[in-house]
């Protein structure tokens, strides 16, 4: 029988892990859209590729980040005193944003 390390909280099912999934499917939506926009190189040629990078960088970013950010929110659950990921929250808008302006960018100029 493999032993589990105990939840910092003690209590399975709250905010860290829907934090922890909600993260997980972003990193998820991001790596499917890489897939998505492999598929405009043929259409729009060799600068589509700055799109898959971008959303395959912040796919990874969150995958290496995810470990650490669920252990601080546990950890501040624990203690009474969790506080928003303010700078994760805002390099992954950045990212939407920045893949966004490009695709349309990419889409104008070809």
């Amino acid at each position: 029988m493999a032993s589990r390390a105990p939840n910092p909280h003690g209590d399975p099912g709250l905010q860290p892990e829907r934090t922890a999934l909600a993260w997980g499917r972003t990193m998820l939506a991001l790596a499917t859209a890489s897939a998505f926009f492999l598929r405009w190189l043929p259409t729009y040629g060799a600068p589509i590729l700055m799109l898959p990078v971008i959303s395959g960088s912040a796919a990874l970013a969150i995958y290496l980040t995810q470990r650490r950010r669920y252990r601080a929110r546990s950890h501040g659950l624990a203690g009474e005193s969790i506080e928003a990921d303010l700078p994760a929250v805002l390099w992954t808008a950045f990212a939407g944003v920045a893949l966004g302006c490009m695709g349309i960018l990419v889409v104008l100029v070809s």
